[in-house]
């Protein structure tokens, strides 16, 4: 069986795929696994999906089940080093102990979500083994649709009755992780996708030093998402930090829009949302919001219970139901039956009523409590929709950078003077008539491409080989190291012959043996070229 290793489906003898368009003459550069690779004598990995500063996802097919997979590989940036066409991982001597801990700890945090299999928003951890001196993990892989495209095709934004029930079980997803001693650290909207059934999945798992400063990895931090801890070096991350991703996660969700970055929010902590969206959400939705989104973290919700809470009012719910409890429990008195028959009304009915003009005030109590207290200044006091609408629709934070048209090793030189962009040249090179050889001729993501997170932003470019025919230069006369030369410029080989000349100098070309000036040959080809060895000796009789 042929299959494509853009896309896992059968492809015959096609050289393109009828499916995904992938070029099957492609290789996966390093320090990525090559195409094709087989491990655990199982699974067959295909192309990159995604990378950050501690792994690489590739799509894969499972032989044993007839599945196509997802591969994670443990890859940390600058800790190890892969040859071209090679599988194992060397690691230098000097880095040996930082990367043996920190694979451990990823063999560890992926043991863990293995075990919550139970759970609907959580990736189905299938199989973890290892081999190639590294980790793999085999998640699931589903038709899932992203969840800013979700939120997109939905007006923009989400109804609170539709956004509560997808956002419920991710908290129970959070809690369950804490409970065994790791966390998420990345909820964010490019970390969530819907499914067919529609169910939240989480998605962009790592361990806690990916998703946060100071650590012997590159970091990945979501802008907006990310809790105004993970920017300090080493701070210890917990519960209360994926409480922050999660509300502001729940708040793009809700507005359209993500929080500014939490770094500037410490200048400014005010959240964008106009005074429209406030009136549309329930206020107690709109207060559990400030309160996961508190830059001082002693402000901020604290557990996952008291989210729980805040975001279904169960604290207020359950005092009117107790309370009705306790009293219905009560004997009534004689004079009480008296009133109760006189009046036509039973003091459970008083009780109950009371009950529900409570709730209307909390209600109305609560619209006007957020305009008036203090966390009522976390909210932007534009009160036109249309506006902050606009506001929040274009962006303009980082883009990816254009790297189409420049020289490769100017791109490697750029990277290295940039401690947020990590450069690979990656996946396919190829020939082209449009860009001359070294010169990059397309990436991943794309020039333009929103930049969401914070750090170790991963671009893949694929660079030109030029044109795959190449025509032979002028090399009548020259010196034979100048010709060799030009001739390795166009991408051939040279190879000489020597025979003696009476018109050219020794050293000297005299012509190509095969071709001429102006032939095309294809790129990597030999091409023998006549040199003089000067003028044949004289023989001199006695």
């Amino acid at each position: 069986m042929s299959l494509c290793m853009g896309c896992m489906q059968e492809i015959g003898n096609h050289k393109i795929c009828p499916s995904c368009g992938f070029d099957t003459t492609e290789r996966q550069q390093a320090p990525f696994l090559p195409y094709g690779t087989i491990l655990s004598n199982r699974y067959i990995v295909g192309t990159g999906i995604d990378t950050n500063g501690e792994s690489t996802r590739y799509l894969s097919y499972d032989k044993q089940t007839g599945d196509i997979v997802i591969v994670c590989e443990f890859l940390p940036i600058g800790l190890f080093s892969r040859e071209e066409g090679t599988t194992d991982v060397k690691i230098n001597y000097e880095n040996r102990l930082i990367y043996n801990k920190l694979k451990d700890e990823f063999l560890n945090f992926y043991r863990i979500l293995s075990e919550l299999r139970e759970l609907s928003a959580l990736m189905h951890v299938h199989n973890i083994f290892e081999e190639n001196n590294t980790v793999y993990v085999v998640e699931e892989n589903e038709d899932l649709i992203p969840f800013e495209e979700y939120v997109e095709r939905s007006s923009g934004h989400l109804d609170w009755d539709i956004a509560r029930p997808l956002f419920m079980p991710v908290i129970s997803a959070l809690e369950a992780l804490h409970r065994r001693g790791v966390g998420h650290y990345a909820i964010a909207p490019k970390n969530m996708y819907i499914t067919a059934s529609g169910k939240i999945k989480i998605s962009g798992f790592a361990t806690e030093n990916e998703r946060k400063r100071g650590t012997s990895l590159k970091s990945q931090l979501f802008s907006g998402a990310a809790a105004p801890e993970q920017y300090e070096d080493n701070f210890p991350l917990d519960d209360i930090t994926d409480i922050y991703g999660f509300c502001a996660t729940l708040f793009y969700a809700l507005t359209g829009h993500m929080p500014k970055n939490a770094v500037e929010r410490r200048k400014d902590s005010r959240l964008l949302m106009s005074t429209t969206t406030v009136k549309r959400l329930p206020p107690h939705v709109v207060s559990a919001l400030a309160n996961g989104l508190q830059i001082e973290r002693e402000n901020r919700i604290t557990d996952f219970d008291e989210l729980r809470s805040q975001l279904s009012v169960a604290y207020t719910a359950k005092a009117i139901q107790d309370e009705i409890s306790r009293t219905a429990s009560m004997n009534l008195t004689k004079s009480e039956r008296n009133r109760k028959a006189s009046n036509g009304m039973s003091h459970i009915s008083i009780v109950i009523i009371s009950a529900a003009v409570t709730v209307l005030v909390l209600g109305i109590a609560g619209v006007f409590w957020l305009m008036q207290n203090p966390l009522s200044g976390m909210f932007d006091n534009n009160t036109d929709a249309s506006v902050d609408a606009t506001q929040n629709t274009e962006w303009t934070g980082a883009t990816i950078p254009n790297y189409v048209g420049m020289k490769y090793d100017d791109v490697v030189k750029k990277d290295e003077t940039d401690d947020t962009i990590t450069v690979y040249k990656n996946y396919s090179d190829d020939y082209s008539d449009e860009y001359p050889e070294g010169v990059v001729m397309s990436q991943f993501p794309s020039a333009g491409s929103k930049i969401t997170q914070e750090d170790s932003v991963v671009i893949s470019v694929s660079v030109s080989k030029g044109s795959q025919m190449r025509t032979l230069p002028k090399v009548e006369g020259e010196k034979l190291d100048l010709a060799a030369a030009d001739i390795a410029e166009q991408g051939l080989l040279a190879k000489a012959e020597y025979e003696y000349s009476d018109k050219e100098a020794e050293g000297r070309v005299i012509r190509y043996k095969e071709h001429v000036e102006g032939d095309t040959l294809e790129y990597g080809s030999t091409v023998v070229i006549i040199v003089s060895k000067g003028k044949e000796p004289v023989s001199t009789t006695p």
